[in-house]
């Protein structure tokens, strides 16, 4: 597969907005109410077909810890798609994304296809970020944006993931790429190192 067949995506947000499940849902694993709190970083594989060419997908899963936010910057080189998560219930964690974001964007740039997802639209009821502030936020960055629930929307998660590689595609100078097969297959590739790196969280949904 040629360089250019390969997309590295990385997910970013404070620790318990739900970036592990939705990486789960990308690749048909099932939602966990406890999930484990990811440490360091890890990644999993994704083929797509659009327009008849294949693309090998690399989804990076990062630690939101305070702790971690040193080493997360490591994994953010070479991003091609990043995703700002985060949870709707939180406020904290909508107003840490202005780090997150001068952070990609000082070792990016403009270059990537930037997205911001509001997840756990499923607590709608306990909703402490207001939808249009979040929305302005990513207008101002050039954002994707979505409110989406990795417990009640996966397959919707997908075709976001999609919308963002058609325009990552796009932005490289394929402008009448149109999406083909959604999803061909999937092979989950956690790397052995980190995959022990865990911790459970009662609050990843």
């Amino acid at each position: 597969m040629s360089e250019d067949s390969n997309i590295k995506v990385i997910l970013i947000g404070m620790s318990g907005t739900g970036k592990t499940n939705i990486i789960k849902a990308l690749v048909n694993k099932p939602f966990e109410e406890n999930n484990d709190s990811t440490l360091t970083s890890s990644f999993v594989g994704k083929n797509v077909t659009i327009n008849k060419k294949n693309y090998q997908l690399e989804i990076w899963d990062t630690a939101g810890q305070e702790v971690y936010k040193s080493l997360t910057k490591i994994f953010i080189v070479d991003s091609k798609i990043v995703i700002f998560v985060y949870d709707i219930t939180h406020e904290d964690s909508f107003e840490e994304l202005d780090y997150w974001i001068k952070t990609v964007q000082d070792i990016l740039g403009k270059s990537p296809v930037y997205a911001i997802f509001g997840n756990k639209k499923d607590l709608y009821l306990n909703e402490k970020v207001d939808e249009e502030i979040a929305r302005k936020k990513a207008e101002e960055i050039g954002a994707y944006f979505k409110l989406t629930s990795a417990k009640t929307e996966r397959e919707n998660i997908n075709l976001y993931l999609i919308d963002l590689v058609n325009e990552y595609i796009k932005k490289n100078g394929r402008k009448n790429s149109t999406v083909g097969h959604r999803e061909d297959s999937f092979s989950l590739q956690y790397k052995r190192d980190i995959n022990d790196n865990k911790k459970k969280s009662c609050c990843d949904k």
